[in-house]
């Protein structure tokens, strides 16, 4: 399984935002709480049916998201 099988995105989940399959939890909020200065195991401890490899999946989504090509129309 790669880490963005992960990821699920379905319009009957979280208004159809990105999310670790099989929980309701966002991957907007695990990136938040990673860049408030929550650490992995600070995470893993508040919310224990996430694992490690649901946050690097988080991470690698949006390292994919951060790396479209931009297309300028002149």
């Amino acid at each position: 399984m790669s880490l963005m099988d992960r990821i699920s995105i379905a319009p009957d989940v979280v208004h159809g935002r990105p999310a670790i399959r099989g929980t309701r939890m966002r991957v907007g909020d695990v990136l938040a709480l990673l860049a408030a200065g929550a650490d992995e195991t600070e995470i893993l401890e508040d919310y224990p049916y996430l694992t490690t490899e649901d946050i690097r999946a988080c991470l690698e989504y949006a390292a994919a998201q951060a790396d479209h090509a931009i297309v300028i129309a002149s």
